[in-house]
């Protein structure tokens, strides 16, 4: 304990910018009291022996005697006075008046006013005021203590794009697990002649023949699905003259968000989202971007018929071969079976390239597995679940599909820094998250990002990118210069925003790896 009283939050401030010392108080003039030494009417000089004596002290020095006998008759006077007094009291017996003395209670004061924050200087004001990111909405925290050093609305909803899928792949991890596969199957038919494909959301089986690869390495494959077809069917039986296309793993009708654009289709950034599909339903098997159909359950089927005549050395395939819609009938014997790669390689490739189609198949299957119906307006309630056993806050927040496509989605940045907060200590499955985001200069959509003077925080950022028509993103942590590890979500947001805005991310995020710790919020 210390007899020193508290001092402000401004004060401590002023006193460390001062060295840490405090200002001495003024001394108060000296109090004179008669006896202590010869004073001047209570002043403060002393009176040297030898003054000479005027006034009261020259009369007593005159007639010493007369002055005597006064001051013993005024003595006994006062002394019979306060014995008169003393008797009327003792007299009345007056009860003692009790004294109470009130101790105030001490005063609660609040944490922050015993423990302030260190003073920042460092700050990335200019580069968050870059019109080329037109309205920012972000938030740096540390990793260690979740302090937020930085902040511009950053725990407001708001649009994601491309940054949502890091919320897809942790829903994946959780609800599917890593090794989770998504097969593709084919059945008989009650039907004579007749074979039902059943896809269940996995958008990576292939075209491609044996040895070739297309954007999904290790992919399963269509001949092999085929191969296996051919040879469960008995020889000698009736050829095969019928398939039924099940695609009602989710309703097949439920493939395309009104909030998206039909250009991410003809462009090839996005197929429709259809649980039988190959190859993601591109025209080019090996390119990431490339044309998708407007029917790729249809497509899916003409695939596999080329595949079984391809496949077919004994005419077990007829010549005529009919397509229809619909669902496999129970209990039938199963002819042939294909898997896709585990859900942690999926998720790495979805996060790196930032792949809309497998984002869109991963949030569906997760809805569907965990027990909801697989619906787009199922992916509200299947992610916030996740969130919610994460012990992250999800208030406010909007999850219109998997991929961020949609506009409509609105998650705070501050609920994307809890969740990678999440992924770096590897709670969960979610160590998976944290493999396949970009690298800055390095990996994925970062690997030509970061350049000139913000090459110097390449290999330190790491983090998911971001880009519909209305806004750029990116959002992940970083290792600062000075170690400091920093979670960050930076959304740039603005109607006709132009691609410049990802240069001014990449300078921004660089300028809060440059500050570390040091990060101030003016």
């Amino acid at each position: 304990m210390t007899d020193e009283q508290p001092i402000s939050r401004r004060a401590a401030r002023e006193a460390a910018a001062a060295g840490g010392r405090r200002r001495p108080a003024k001394p108060a003039p000296p109090i004179a009291v008669p006896g202590d030494q010869p004073t001047e009417l209570l002043g403060t000089g002393t009176a040297p022996e030898d003054a000479p004596r005027s006034g009261i002290a020259a009369l007593v020095a005159k007639h010493p005697t007369a002055w005597l006998a006064g001051a013993i008759g005024v003595v006994f006077l006062l002394l019979g006075t306060g014995a008169v007094f003393a008797g009327v009291t003792v007299g009345s017996q007056a009860a003692p008046v009790p004294v109470t003395t009130e101790t105030a209670a001490p005063r609660a004061i609040p944490a922050g006013d015993l423990a302030a924050s260190r003073l920042r200087t460092c700050s990335v004001a200019g580069a968050a005021a870059d019109e080329r990111l037109m309205s920012l909405y972000g938030q740096v925290s540390r990793y260690d203590t979740g302090e937020v050093l930085f902040d511009r609305s950053g725990d407001s909803p708001q649009r994601t794009a491309s940054v949502l899928k890091i919320l897809t792949a942790a829903a994946a991890l959780q609800v599917l697990g890593p090794e989770y596969t998504i097969a593709t199957n084919v059945y008989a038919s009650p039907t004579p002649g007749g074979i039902v494909l059943v896809g269940r959301g996995d958008a990576t089986l292939s075209q491609l023949p044996a040895g070739t690869e297309s954007v999904y390495r290790g992919a399963p494959k269509l001949d092999d699905l085929a191969a296996q077809t051919l040879s469960a069917w008995p020889s000698g039986q009736q050829q095969i003259t019928s398939i039924v296309l099940d695609a009602t793993f989710w309703a097949a009708a439920d493939r395309w968000d009104s909030s998206w654009s039909r250009s991410e289709q003809t462009e090839g950034y996005q197929s429709e989202v259809t649980a039988l599909q190959v190859d993601g339903d591109r025209e080019d098997p090996q390119a990431q971007d490339s044309y998708r159909s407007t029917d790729p359950i249809a497509r899916a089927g003409q695939l596999f018929l080329a595949a079984l005549r391809k496949a077919d050395t004994q005419g077990k395939v007829a010549d005529d071969v009919t397509f229809s819609s619909g669902q496999a009938v129970a209990n039938q014997p199963q002819l042939a079976q294909v898997q896709s790669q585990p859900v942690s390689v999926l998720v790495d490739y979805m996060l790196k390239v930032s792949d809309n189609t497998l984002a869109e198949m991963l949030a569906r299957v997760t809805s569907k597995v965990g027990s909801l119906d697989g619906s787009a307006s199922s992916l509200q309630r299947s992610m916030t679940s996740v969130l919610t056993t994460l012990q992250v806050p999800t208030a406010g927040i909007v999850i219109r599909d998997g991929s961020g496509l949609s506009d409509l989605n609105a998650v705070p940045a501050s609920v994307i820094n809890l969740v990678v907060k999440k992924v770096i200590a590897r709670e969960g499955n979610l160590t998976y998250v944290e493999a396949g985001l970009p690298v800055a200069g390095e990996s994925g959509t970062l690997a030509g990002r970061f350049t000139g003077d913000n090459a110097i925080a390449r290999g330190y950022v790491v983090a998911k990118t971001g880009w519909i028509d209305t806004s750029y993103s990116l959002g992940g942590y970083v290792t600062a210069n000075d170690g400091t590890l920093l979670l960050f979500t930076f959304y740039a947001i603005g109607e006709g925003i132009s691609s410049d805005a990802r240069q001014a991310l990449d300078t921004l995020a660089t300028a809060v790896f440059r500050c570390g710790d040091n990060l101030s919020n003016n």
